[in-house]
């Protein structure tokens, strides 16, 4: 873990302790029974290929999911790993082969060109994702692009359960996929529980990578007008982008359900995930698991094991 802080300034060792809580839940041995009853194919899958999965590192251990997905359908995994995150999967993988040997010709991991392999796994941003359809079309693809996670509040959450919103928001200082970007909340809703909840998070503050976007968003918005709230270390103003910078948060209003619906409806290929109190809202995670998805809660709802299986 001390060795992955620096290739990248944005991990902590908190923040890869609770990457590898994740991945910990995902391993559980009756999650893995359910997921695996849902691939009755898998047992059948013989035809092993390679199969190239290049790794975002914005978070740690970002593309433990394919990693599993690929070993879990009988195919060679060929990492190409971010130089942001270059340590912990490797250090993941020689644990597992020290408890199962025979996967050791099924693991790879390169930082330098990817060659030699039959299919492809991207993860990365919108102009990132235009390279890699133009360099691996002509490969069977999955390719993933921006997306970003949104909550939903009704204006009569606890203060519980907006601490709750709080690990959505702050975990990994907002840089995942997963976090929560943009709120959606209705016209009278009050931000002065929202922000006396954040304040258990104010520890932001003190990582200087974050704190320097605070005050950069804090002067562009001072210097332009830009109307916004503020509570020392995050920036609350309403947006229509789902993508939010650091250390700012984004929200929009909706007046009832059915606009509500019709929002998300219109903007799904924007979304990567929805959080709600106790989860009341159809398809979200409750406030707090954002960052803990099952393992059938693929990234931009791509199904990876179905593309794998596929490939045989």
């Amino acid at each position: 873990m001390h060795n992955a802080l620096g290739n990248n300034p944005w991990f902590t060792i908190n923040s890869i302790h609770q990457m590898l809580d994740s991945v910990a839940q995902m391993m559980d041995e009756n999650n893995l029974k359910k997921f695996l009853e849902k691939y009755p194919l898998l047992e059948k899958n013989k035809q092993s290929k390679t199969i190239a999965v290049i790794m975002a590192g914005n978070i740690p251990l970002v593309g433990f999911q394919d990693f599993m997905h690929v070993l879990l359908t009988g195919h060679k995994f060929l990492g190409k790993l971010s130089h942001q995150d270059r340590v912990l999967l490797p250090a993941l993988s020689e644990m597992l082969l020290a408890i199962e040997p025979e996967f050791e010709p099924y693991i790879s991991f390169t930082e330098s060109k990817i060659s030699n392999f039959d299919a492809v796994i991207a993860t990365g941003s919108d102009n990132s994702g235009r390279y890699f359809d133009y360099y691996f079309g002509k490969y069977p693809n999955l390719i993933r692009r921006n997306r970003h996670g949104v909550g939903i509040l009704k204006g009569n959450e606890s203060i519980e359960a907006l601490q709750n919103l709080g690990i959505d928001v702050f975990s990994f200082f907002g840089l995942g996929c997963r976090n929560v970007s943009t709120l959606f909340v209705p016209p009278d809703f009050n931000f002065e529980p929202l922000f006396s909840s954040f304040e258990n998070f104010s520890a932001v503050a003190e990582h200087s990578k974050y704190f320097n976007n605070y005050e950069y968003s804090k002067a562009i918005f001072l210097v332009n007008g830009l109307q916004h709230l503020d509570n020392g270390f995050v920036l609350i103003r309403q947006a229509e982008d789902f993508g939010s910078p650091v250390a700012v948060l984004h929200y929009q209003m909706y007046n009832d359900l059915n606009e509500l619906n019709e929002l998300m409806d219109l903007n799904h290929t924007k979304i990567q995930g929805i959080v709600s109190d106790n989860a009341w809202y159809a398809g979200s995670f409750p406030f707090g698991r954002a960052q803990f998805p099952n393992l059938t809660d693929y990234a931009d709802r791509m199904d990876t094991v179905a593309f794998l299986l596929g490939l045989s």
